[in-house]
C-alpha cells in the first residue's frame, strides 16, 4: 500500500492510532514459514502483545504451534483467553505470579516455567506444591559466545556446560512437583543484532564475521548440554531456539525441535536491517498533522514511542509514509509532538508542503511489541480498507512488566 491508500483507508478514523496490515501481516507469517523450512514455530507474544493477532497467527497454519510468553501472569491471562502450550520465557521470582501459573495448570492449561537457577527451581517446586499441581519447567541455557576483548551476546542464563546443566537438572530431580520438559537457547546476537545499521560502521563490519564464527560454536554446545540431559534420564518435549534473526542458522541444530519466531510480523524497522532476508512493514502507527511549521516541515501530535534496549538513533520511530520525511535531529520523536522535516531532494519538499493541517503521517516503530505498550487497539487494515479493531494487552487492562 502506498501513502494514498493509507490516507484513504483511514479517512475519519481517530489520529493517534495503530494499526496492523493484515495482508502484510499474513505475507510475512507464509515467508517465515517458508524460510523455517519443515520446523515448528512458537508464536512470540512479546512481539505482538494482543491476543486477537496471536490467535489470528496460531490460526493461519498448524506449524505455528503454541505461544512463547515473557511473564507467568501474562500466561495465565492468555490461557483465560484460550490459548494453550504456553511457555514463559523468562524467570521470574514473583510468588503471586508464579501462583497464578500454576493454578492454571491445575485447571489444565499447558504452561512451562523457565529456570536457570536453584533459586528458580526452589521457589515454584514450593509454590507448585501448595498448589497440588507438578508444574512442567523448562531449563534456559546461555547462548553468548565470547572472543578475546569481546562478549557476543547477551547476559541472561548462566549455565553454558552440560555439567552445571545437569547439576541443576538434579536440583529439579528432586523435586516430586517439578519435570523437566524443555531446554532454551536463544541465541540473540544471532537472532536480534542486524548487519547493516545505520551509524554503526564498524559495528556492521565486525557482526557478520563474529556471527559466522559464533554459529557453530553455539550448535556444538546446545547439541552438548541436551545429549548430557538426555543422557542424565531428561526427557524433553521440546527443544526451543532462534528469533526472526536467526531462522536459517538455528533451524540446521539438530537438538532444535521447534524455533521461536516474533518480531518478524509485524517487521518493526530494526528489521530492515539484516542480510538474508526482508519482510513486509505490517504494523505502525499514524499521526496527525497538527502544524505547519514553515517550508518542508511540519509537525505531527505525539510520536515518542522509543524502543528498549542501548540508548542510540536506531531506537527512535521513523517516519514511513509519505516517503521523504525525517525526524529532525534537534528535537527527535517527542512526548506530545515531532516535527518533521523533508529530506533536501525537491520532490520530498513538495510533498511535504502539501500535507493539510489533519492529514496522517505513518511511523513505523523500532522494535515489534512495544509499540502497544502505546495503544489500546489496533486498527486493522485489509484490501486497502478498515475491516476492524482488536484491544492490545494494554486496551484489556493488563500490563505485566
Amino acid at each position: 500500500m502506498n501513502y494514498q491508500d493509507y490516507k484513504n483507508s483511514l479517512q475519519g478514523q481517530p489520529l493517534p492510532l495503530a494499526y496492523v496490515n493484515l495482508d502484510y501481516l499474513e505475507q510475512n507469517a507464509r515467508a517465515i514459514l517458508d524460510r523455517a523450512g519443515n520446523m515448528p514455530v512458537r508464536v512470540v507474544s512479546k512481539s505482538l502483545r494482543s491476543v486477537d493477532i496471536i490467535k489470528r497467527l496460531l490460526d493461519y497454519s498448524p506449524r505455528f504451534q503454541g505461544v512463547m510468553c515473557f511473564h507467568p501472569d501474562e500466561a495465565a491471562f492468555l490461557a483465560e483467553q484460550g490459548l494453550d502450550d504456553l511457555l514463559v520465557a523468562y524467570p521470574s521470582m514473583q510468588k503471586t505470579a508464579i501462583e497464578s501459573a500454576c493454578k492454571a495448570a491445575l485447571k489444565a492449561a499447558t504452561i512451562v516455567l523457565m529456570v536457570d537457577s536453584r533459586a528458580h527451581v526452589e521457589l515454584i517446586a514450593n509454590i507448585a506444591q501448595q498448589v497440588g499441581v507438578v508444574m512442567p519447567v523448562c531449563m534456559d541455557v546461555d547462548m553468548s559466545t565470547r572472543f578475546p576483548g569481546i562478549y557476543f551476546g547477551v547476559r541472561r542464563s548462566p549455565i553454558n556446560t552440560p555439567e552445571q546443566a545437569v547439576e541443576l537438572y538434579r536440583e529439579i530431580v528432586n523435586r516430586p512437583s517439578l519435570k523437566l520438559e524443555g531446554v532454551m537457547g536463544y541465541e540473540a546476537q544471532i537472532a536480534g543484532v542486524g548487519e547493516s545499521v545505520p551509524g554503526k560502521e564498524l559495528q556492521n563490519r565486525a557482526v557478520p564475521w563474529l556471527k559466522r564464527l559464533s554459529i557453530p560454536m553455539l550448535t556444538r554446545r546446545r547439541v552438548a548440554i541436551v545429549r548430557a540431559l538426555e543422557q542424565a534420564g531428561a526427557q524433553l518435549r521440546f527443544v526451543n531456539g532462534g528469533g526472526t534473526g536467526s531462522i536459517d542458522s538455528t533451524q540446521q541444530d539438530p537438538s532444535v525441535t521447534e524455533l521461536a519466531v516474533g518480531s518478524g510480523f509485524y517487521s518493526p524497522h530494526l528489521f530492515d536491517y539484516y542480510h538474508g532476508f526482508s519482510y513486509l512493514p505490517a504494523a505502525g502507527f499514524a499521526l496527525e498533522v497538527s502544524r505547519q511549521s514553515g517550508s518542508g516541515y511540519v509537525t505531527c501530535s505525539g510520536g515518542g514511542y522509543i524502543a528498549s534496549g542501548g540508548v542510540g538513533s536506531e531506537k527512535a520511530p521513523q517516519p514511513y509514509l509519505p516517503e521523504g520525511l525525517t525526524l529532525d535531529d534537534n528535537e527527535g520523536a517527542g512526548e506530545v509532538q515531532t516535527p518533521l522535516k523533508s529530506l533536501s531532494n525537491k520532490k520530498y519538499k513538495n510533498s511535504v508542503n502539501a500535507l493539510a493541517h489533519g492529514d496522517p503521517v505513518l511511523f513505523r516503530h523500532a522494535k515489534a511489541g512495544e509499540l502497544c505498550e502505546r495503544f489500546n487497539e489496533l486498527v486493522l487494515i485489509k484490501n486497502g480498507e478498515v475491516v476492524d479493531r482488536c484491544l492490545t494487552y494494554r486496551g484489556q487492562g493488563k500490563s505485566f512488566i
